[in-house]
């Protein structure tokens, strides 16, 4: 008996908008339900943003179905327009290819790729849109697109009624590619399901109708929430730019933080979206939440979860100790691993020095730029505001030596009650 996952993934706040849901869910609890999303690997890594989908295909494998993350070489060499008030940047196929490296490796992270029936299925849709003649999609999906609905979507609209906003045909012929897209599952894999979010509903509706006018058979479509902050910012975006899933662009640290960050009134629905957490324990989360918020523990939960999720068991507990020391918590720097120092030196103000022992502390202070100058060093330790691997240095007289460094080559410095510093011997 296969589970309903169109049910799992309504109570999870995952569906907003679904066609003909009532024969879908039936379908759901009796064959095994083949389903795809799109990602178009216009950067090396996807961002905090294409979560959902991936979560919505997570869930329905869990539930006995078989994902398809659909890799967009092939369009993603044109660009998807959907939302969007101006022309992208076309990119190369050869930067779409690595781009394509980087999606697949952290799709991985969710999906069982090797689990029999309803293993996950990675397909490239540069298989068959490469060979695809431009006569071809004339003839065989243009003669099946109104262009009087097309030019009615809104935002082609608004880029045709704005000079400096213009669309190109490249753009407003994108869902024509899509569709195919669909048209292709169907027919070869038996894809009975595009999911997506808010703003692909038009594509994916394209696609229904031309599955329906070239084979006469059913196919259904659902689609996401686009999540917004309270501010009205898109979910995933911070000052610095959007959050994404590799570590060498947004490092696991910030990664965990930005979670940490979330607001008690969306914190709930993002436990339900992003974590594989029971309703049931997300509830008591919720419960243990509510009786004292300043704590922020469905934060950390939710921070603790989609970190393990992305990055690992092993780096979520680093980042989780790091979190810990820079916001307060008793610790003691001796314990310390190397992992950890090298994580604390990348999110907190560092220096250099040299390995010229012993160093009074006020000249290691100043050397290291920790201080801007040995008075300011030593007006710190009068004030009783200088800690040294978590110890109260109150004597400015006091030389450091090599015995003194963490792993060999640190020393963990707190300036006042919040400013921390990491010195890095050479």
């Amino acid at each position: 008996m296969f589970k309903n996952a169109l049910k799992v993934l309504k109570d999870r706040g995952h569906i907003e908008w679904c066609s003909h849901e009532d024969e879908l869910g039936a379908l759901f609890q009796t064959e095994m339900v083949t389903a795809y999303v799109g990602f178009d690997p216009t950067a090396e890594s996807l961002h905090v943003g294409h979560l959902i989908p991936i979560m919505a295909l997570a869930w329905l494998q869990k539930c006995g179905h078989k994902p398809i993350p659909l890799a967009g070489m092939g369009t993603g060499l044109i660009g998807d327009p959907s939302g969007k008030s101006k022309e992208r940047n076309l990119l190369t196929l050869e930067k779409v290819k690595e781009n394509l490296e980087g999606v697949k490796e952290q799709l991985a992270h969710f999906l069982d790729f090797n689990c029999g029936a309803n293993s996950a299925l990675m397909i490239n849709n540069y298989d068959w849109l490469g060979g695809l003649t431009f006569l071809e999609v004339l003839r065989d999906v243009g003669k099946h697109f109104s262009v009087n609905s097309m030019i009615a979507r809104e935002y082609v609209r608004s880029r045709l009624e704005d000079p400096e906003k213009s669309i190109s045909y490249t753009e407003f012929s994108y869902v024509l590619l899509q569709a195919y897209d669909f048209l292709h599952l169907f027919t070869n894999h038996g894809c009975r399901l595009q999911m997506g979010g808010n703003d692909q509903q038009g594509n994916i509706i394209y696609g229904v109708d031309l599955i329906r006018k070239k084979t006469g058979g059913s196919a259904f479509g659902a689609t996401q929430p686009l999540l917004l902050t309270s501010s009205g910012n898109k979910f995933g975006k911070t000052e610095e730019g959007a959050v994404w899933l590799s570590p060498g662009r947004t490092s696991p640290y910030k990664f965990y933080q930005f979670w940490v960050n979330t607001e008690d009134e969306s914190v709930e629905r993002l436990l339900k979206l992003f974590t594989f957490l029971s309703l049931e324990e997300i509830a008591e989360i919720m419960d243990l939440h509510e009786k004292d918020r300043g704590r922020r523990e469905a934060q950390k939960r939710l921070a603790k979860e989609v970190t393990i999720i992305v990055h690992g068991a092993e780096v979520a507990d680093t980042v989780i100790a790091a979190s810990s020391i820079l916001f307060g918590d008793s610790f003691d720097p001796k314990e310390l691993s190397g992992k950890m120092l090298s994580t604390l030196a990348e999110e907190v103000p560092a220096g250099r020095a040299s390995r010229e022992f012993p160093v009074l502390i006020p000249d290691l202070l100043a050397a290291s730029g920790a201080c801007q100058s040995k008075s300011e060093a030593r007006r710190l330790i009068k004030g009783g505001g200088l800690y040294i691997n978590g110890e109260r240095a109150d004597d400015e007289a006091r030389a450091v030596s090599e015995d003194d460094l963490l792993d060999g080559g640190y020393l963990f410095l707190r300036l006042g009650k919040k400013r921390f510093f990491m010195v890095n011997f050479d």
